[in-house]
């Protein structure tokens, strides 16, 4: 089923992809908190996603070429979903967002310090990240690094912000 587009505005064309608010969270939950199960994505974001809107979401990036679904080998009716290539290099542009919100909007500190990292590590840090993804969605093996990956960093500055609360 093809829909008509509104315009063949490359902005237009994006937005109709993943333009709605939980699209972007169900990609920024599956990034940043490695959440692959539909479980997980349903009870581990602080939104509260209902489970029919996540449904049509999943079914729509599914559609759209931005994410995957394979069974999961360990139960037979769960799947595994995981970012394509399509999916990753919306990195920037989550990066790019969360940046512009950390410096114009009252985020709180743990869930602010992912984006104020992202944003000082800017295009080198995001093309890092973005490879750490496709190992762990694509199966695209990397040279590994000294020291801990952009996702250990940023998940520790996240946990070391909670912990002192």
């Amino acid at each position: 089923m093809t829909e008509v587009q509104r315009s063949g505005c490359p902005i237009n064309l994006t937005l109709e992809v993943v333009g709605d608010k939980w699209s972007l969270l169900v990609i920024r939950d599956m990034m940043f908190g490695n959440r692959r199960h539909f479980r997980e994505l349903l009870t581990k974001s602080d939104e509260g996603i209902s489970s029919n809107i996540l449904a049509d979401r999943l079914r729509t990036l599914l559609e759209q070429g931005i994410i995957t679904r394979e069974d999961d080998p360990s139960h037979k009716q769960k799947g595994i979903y995981s970012l394509t290539e399509q999916g990753i290099e919306l990195l920037p542009i989550l990066a790019q967002m969360a940046g512009w919100g950390y410096k114009y909007l009252p985020v709180s500190e743990e869930l602010g310090i992912r984006a104020k990292l992202l944003s000082e590590g800017g295009p080198k840090m995001w093309a890092e990240f973005m490879d750490e993804l496709r190992q762990t969605h694509l199966g695209i093996k990397r040279r590994k690094k000294v020291g801990p990956s952009v996702g250990e960093r940023l998940q520790a500055a996240y946990q070391s912000i909670v912990a002192r609360k």
